[in-house]
């Protein structure tokens, strides 16, 4: 692989023109087609071969005119009985109207009519429903639906309209810019050079701008959840400026060497491009893996994320060096690019690094006494790294997950004003509303066994009312609502929905279905809870299978797997406590803590597993090139951390940059992942790979590198460090330096 990176690399340059324009004009050309084919974006999570799924199903067929969305308008008058006098009957009465009349809407249910009064006389509640799905009322409908009620308000009411149609897709902001202007500040340091930094920061952009647009272009033909792009856009940011990053590094590292830019970019591309493609390749393979666990959304999101990531290694082995081409000299800085110095003899200097009195390698760098100090205090910096570790995971058992509802929405958002008022004036339970469906192939079998089931299920613990049974034009088809004394996300709920199941499990002549927004989400955190498991079984299996073919041995990958394990670990521990149990949610704008949203510790897995191998195969494959060449196996760790460490240190905290800069959202979800994956990426970084690593390698000594023969001729050789290419290049004249 090393040696046909290394030709594409050379090609790339050679060719620069054609390939810059190649890449131009698919931006456009996608550009143009994510222009006119964008379709809408899901705001609901569906779950089939669930009973909730089923029910949802079933209501829009035998119940069209309430399978669209709905929405609920919290009104509060300004003091108590006022709902009972005729001028606020009448202002009620004003503003059902008006929200019956708005564009889209089928029809508006008096507060009087449906009884939705507060014993205290002071709030009540306008049920509304849309023709369409939450997905299809438009921007303007919505609009609209939020003005509703504007004349009230002016004479001291409150109107406040909520309810699912007000979900919509998370806005990408200038927020989001602050942690891309942190990582471009980070290459800027790191590469001394405006032009290095510059370069790297507008290949990645090309990257995930030809990726989002693709993604755009094909949501008009599947169904993209509106986290789904805002995950693309997280992950294709930052893998494709650390891509550029290590190719750049090499390629700068090979110009200091005294070789031509056609031969530094060819060596960059096939030795540091050969673990771009394998990091990469880990974590689309890592993210395509969450098809599994079969939900479609979170397929379609993982999928999503894979593809950006696909784009930003293709970009990076092809564009990067295209524009190292039309740099050259002038990715170094302008001390190295004076006479003599861009012409060095190849001494294996890094990109950085000093170069002693007598021309040997500075190895006083802070990377080289790191390593130095690590390996000698081993076991304290192991102990102290596990206790750190451990402390930070023990809230991590508590996790509790569920899908997102308004009680966490952005304090003085539409959807958390609505929440708050309505469970001001009636409680939680009316926030998450189930549904029961009683149906069978006779009414008179539906009649018979609807008010058995109203009767079971009111007298099961926790819920507050049962509505009296509508039925369909058939019959056939019984709906009762029922509102639950705990709010949506609460525990208690949870057992409530497996108690009513429970209870209506035995009624004869009918099928029972529970669904409604809480019971959909109680299903879709249990299926995740349950795959979750087998996901980390099946992540940690490959992460020990792909590091064996790359660095051809048994303890350095199950070293490997347990450090990502630790890195999990740790990371739900500290995001539990941060947007769990509220510890420290003020320093990320939290405003209200609560369970984890359903998906995000499965894609934390996926994600986190792939950087983990980036970071890991850096590292180390200079260790074992070092130790094959002679190095003895303590010597081959410090090297391997020496040069490592700048690199992997800018990569990290371009990586945090980019997924901390989302926690400035408002959106709890997506705020909840950004903070997740920053935390994640600069625990396995910095502890697990930055000192764990070499104290382990360190306390192994030359044991980290056995494997059995037998093994070892069944293992194909995926070439990953570039042996091969050395060989390639070892036979070739020396006319290329």
């Amino acid at each position: 692989m090393a040696t046909l990176l290394y030709r594409l690399g050379r090609a790339s340059l050679r060719h620069r023109r054609l390939v810059a324009v190649v890449w131009l004009v698919v931006l456009v050309g996608l550009g143009i087609a994510a222009a006119t084919l964008r379709g809408p974006t899901a705001s609901n999570f569906t779950m089939p071969g669930t009973e909730s799924q089923r029910a949802i199903d079933l209501l829009a067929e035998r119940f069209p005119a309430a399978s669209g969305a709905t929405g609920t308008i919290a009104v509060k008058a300004p003091a108590d009985g006022q709902l009972a006098t005729p001028e606020g009957q009448a202002l009620v009465k004003q503003v059902t109207q008006e929200a019956a009349t708005l564009p889209g809407v089928v029809g508006a249910v008096d507060p009087y009519q449906s009884q939705a009064i507060s014993p205290n006389g002071r709030y009540a509640l306008i049920q509304v429903q849309f023709a369409g799905r939450a997905d299809d009322v438009t921007d303007a409908q919505r609009d609209a639906y939020e003005q509703v009620g504007t004349q009230a308000e002016a004479q001291g009411w409150q109107i406040a309209p909520g309810g699912e149609v007000l979900g919509g897709e998370p806005e990408v902001g200038s927020t989001e810019a602050l942690g891309v202007l942190v990582a471009a500040i980070v290459l800027v340091i790191t590469f001394g050079s405006l032009v290095a930094a510059g370069m790297t920061m507008l290949n990645a952009l090309i990257g995930v701008g030809v990726g989002m647009a693709g993604l755009y272009a094909l949501s008009g033909a599947i169904e993209l959840t509106s986290t789904a792009p805002i995950l693309a856009l997280m992950l294709g940011l930052a893998v494709g400026i650390d891509y550029s990053l290590f190719i750049t590094s090499r390629h700068r590292q090979h110009l200091i060497e005294g070789l031509s830019p056609e031969e530094a970019v060819g060596r960059a591309v096939g030795t540091a491009g050969s673990a771009v493609v394998f990091a990469g390749a880990t974590v689309v393979i890592a993210l395509a893996g969450l098809a599994v666990v079969d939900i479609p959304f979170l397929t379609v999101m993982g999928l999503a994320a894979a593809g950006t990531v696909s784009i930003a290694v293709l970009v990076a082995i092809t564009l990067a060096p295209a524009l190292l081409g039309f740099a050259g000299h002038r990715v170094l800085p302008r001390r190295l690019r004076r006479a003599g110095m861009a012409a060095a003899p190849a001494n294996g200097v890094a990109a950085g690094e000093r170069i002693g009195p007598e021309g040997a390698e500075d190895r006083s760098g802070f990377g080289f006494r790191w390593a130095r100090l690590v390996t000698r205090l081993r076991v304290p910096v192991i102990l102290v790294a596990l206790l750190g570790l451990g402390l930070l995971a023990v809230p991590a058992p508590d996790m509790r997950l569920a899908l997102p509802d308004a009680s966490t929405a952005a304090a003085g958002s539409p959807a958390r004003v609505n929440n708050d008022l309505v469970r001001e004036g009636f409680g939680p339970g009316f926030t998450g509303r189930l549904a029961v469906l009683v149906t069978s192939d006779s009414p008179q079998a539906t009649a018979a066994a609807a008010p058995q089931v109203a009767q079971l299920v009111q007298a099961t613990d926790g819920v507050l009312a049962v509505a009296p049974p509508q039925t369909d034009p058939t019959g056939r088809t019984a709906l009762l609502g029922v509102i639950p004394r705990s709010g949506p996300t609460d525990e208690a709920t949870e057992e409530l929905v497996h108690d009513i199941r429970r209870q209506v499990a035995g009624v004869d002549g009918a099928d029972v279905l529970l669904t409604g927004a809480t019971a959909i989400g109680i299903d879709v955190s249990e299926k995740l809870s349950d795959a979750l498991p087998v996901y980390l079984l099946l992540v940690v299996g490959l992460s020990i299978l792909l590091l064996m073919l790359v660095f051809r041995s048994v303890l350095v990958p199950v070293k490997a797997a347990l450090g990502f394990l630790l890195t999990v670990a740790a990371t739900f521990g500290i995001t539990v406590a941060v947007f769990q149990e509220g510890t420290l949610a003020g320093l990320v704008g939290l405003d209200t803590p609560g369970p984890l949203v359903s998906f995000l510790p499965i894609l934390l897995i996926g994600i986190l597993f792939g950087l983990a191998m980036d970071y890991e195969v850096f590292l180390v494959s200079r260790m074992r090139e070092d130790y094959v060449h002679g190095d003895t196996a303590r010597q081959a760790t410090i090297n391997g951390m020496g040069h490592g460490a700048r690199v992997v240190t800018a990569a990290a905290l371009i990586m945090i940059s980019v997924f901390g800069g989302f926690v400035f959202l408002d959106d709890p979800v997506i705020k909840s992942m950004g903070f997740a994956l920053a935390a994640g990426v600069a625990i396995d970084a910095f502890v697990v790979r930055m000192t764990i690593v070499p104290a382990v390698m360190s306390l192994l000594n030359t044991a980290a590198w056995w494997i059995p023969r037998w093994l070892d001729k069944v293992l194909p050789n995926v070439d990953v460090e570039g042996e091969g290419l050395r060989t390639h290049l070892a036979e070739k004249e020396p006319a290329n330096v």
